[in-house]
């Protein structure tokens, strides 16, 4: 059975969701990342599995569900991070990120038998999921992170390696105030869409 990884950081005030600050305050920014990553990871616990891993960098707390593989993350740029990741695993293996509470089990469940690999883009030009019916860390090594481009430079890194490709949903990643406010209400019922409401109501927005 397929291998499910999330790459994530410890939710700390000024460590993470730092373009959350303003309007948020750090404190309700390290709150919303932790909702995030409590939804993401109930999400994978959903999703049926041979094995769960969080890569995590930092300590896992009280968000972290029953269940699930720490392995610290590696040091380097997010390509060699990501890259780590996958050389931790073996057989089918899907990574996502913490920036997408709104993913379902259903997203993902990907059929890595009938395919080499799969591919989730993201709206900021990113990607959210990453799936290889056989991990290979030397297919991420090198890909431009953070740009426009990172997206379609990693998917076309998968093309030219003769990998069949599926692509998956386009999703939202939560990184401004106005992403979070359109992710929670693609998933009113979760952790940070609850989350979101009383930071907003708190600071009076």
């Amino acid at each position: 059975m397929t291998t499910l990884v999330v790459i994530a950081k410890e939710p700390r005030p000024g460590r993470v969701k730092t373009r959350l600050t303003p309007p948020f305050t750090p404190e309700q920014a390290a709150l919303l990342a932790q909702a995030a990553l409590a939804d993401t990871l109930e999400a994978v616990a959903a999703t049926p599995a041979g094995r769960r891993v969080l890569v995590l960098d930092g300590a896992p707390g009280p968000w972290m569900p029953y269940g699930f593989d720490v392995v610290p993350q590696t040091s380097g740029t997010l390509d060699e991070r990501l890259a780590d990741a996958f050389a931790h695993c073996s057989g089918p293996t899907l990574l996502i990120g913490m920036d997408t509470p709104q993913v379902t089990p259903a997203l993902l469940t990907a059929d890595l038998t009938r395919y080499d690999a799969c591919f989730g883009p993201a709206e900021d030009g990113g990607f959210w999921a990453l799936g290889l019916a056989e991990p290979d860390p030397r297919l991420l090594r090198g890909v431009p992170m953070s740009r426009p481009d990172t997206g379609a430079v990693q998917r076309e890194r998968l093309v030219a390696a003769g990998l069949r490709v599926r692509d998956l949903p386009r999703l939202r990643d939560v990184d401004t105030a106005a992403d979070a406010h359109a992710v929670a209400a693609l998933a009113p019922h979760g952790r940070f869409a609850a989350r979101l409401a009383s930071c907003t109501t708190a600071a009076g927005r």
